[in-house]
């Protein structure tokens, strides 16, 4: 799997920017971040303590204490902005009466020693990383023996419908690409990550217009952060063209923005040496 070239410093920042107003848009994300957690009611795993990757604005802190109150739970970000809402978020019964910390971070390099935590969630996180298979190496370093690892992440479908809107604008690239989910399962077998299991179900929001879709989109910091991206100023006369090509979509006076969601699940191991467990995907 190759990396993704992307901006990091411009990433942060779209994210720092978004932090205040990102609940108010982060509709889907949010709906997301309560379908992954339902999936820990399948586990019987008691952790310890517990790693948030890409904790945002903590959406899924208080859900992640009321269930294992007995652990720490950290919670990381590359954002200082997503970060100071998280901790504004977290009540102050939580803070008084349950260790939560927060840390300023990349997926790719981890600042944890090895074998630190039980478990590992990320919600909607991975497909800004740049380099996909050392975040599964880092997870799977500081993962303790029969850890797991929990995560969502967007598929190539995601956006289908605003990525062929722009197509007939111009051949520039608009939208983040989005990994396949057999590249995902590959990373995490090359991560030596045991057992993994991967599926995918796509997610329709209805929109009244496109403006309100691009408009939610910059709301969560949702950016084309590619090196290689446009760097001229989009004019209205050009997003007014993009909104007049997103209505062939437009069914039963909506239009619909679709995403692919995929789920996935893996566990470590004592072993850094590959494994030759092929992964699972559920369709």
């Amino acid at each position: 799997m190759s990396k993704q070239q992307l901006d990091r410093r411009q990433m942060r920042k779209a994210f720092d920017r978004a932090a205040i107003k990102y609940d108010e848009s982060a509709v889907l994300q949010q709906e997301v971040g309560r379908r992954l957690l339902e999936r820990l009611d399948l586990l019987t795993l008691k952790p310890k303590r517990i790693l948030d990757v890409g904790t945002g604005t903590g959406e899924g802190l208080a859900p992640l204490i009321r269930k294992y109150p007995a652990a720490e739970v950290v919670a990381v970000d590359i954002a200082e902005g997503m970060l100071h809402e998280a901790r504004r978020k977290i009540s102050w019964w939580y803070r008084l009466r349950h260790k939560v910390k927060y840390v300023s971070a990349a997926a790719e390099n981890l600042p944890f020693r090895d074998n630190c935590f039980d478990m590992v969630v990320s919600n909607l996180t991975l497909q800004w990383c740049e380099d996909l298979p050392r975040v599964f190496s880092e997870v799977q370093r500081i993962l303790a023996p029969g850890g797991t690892l929990l995560f969502t992440t967007f598929g190539p479908d995601s956006l289908k419908e605003l990525r062929a809107a722009w197509q007939q604008v111009d051949n520039d690239v608009h939208i983040h690409p989005f990994i396949d989910m057999h590249d995902i399962g590959d990373a995490m077998i090359d991560a030596s990550l045991a057992e993994p299991v991967m599926d995918m179900e796509v997610i329709t929001v209805t929109y009244d217009d496109a403006w309100k879709i691009m408009r939610d989109l910059k709301n969560i910091g949702a950016h084309n952060v590619a090196v290689d991206r446009p760097r001229h100023l989009t004019g209205k006369h050009r997003l007014q063209r993009v909104v007049d090509s997103y209505e062939v979509y437009r069914t039963a006076g909506k239009l619909p923005l679709s995403y692919e969601i995929v789920y996935g699940h893996a566990w470590a191991v004592e072993s850094r040496s590959r494994t030759s467990v092929e992964v699972q995907v559920i369709k």
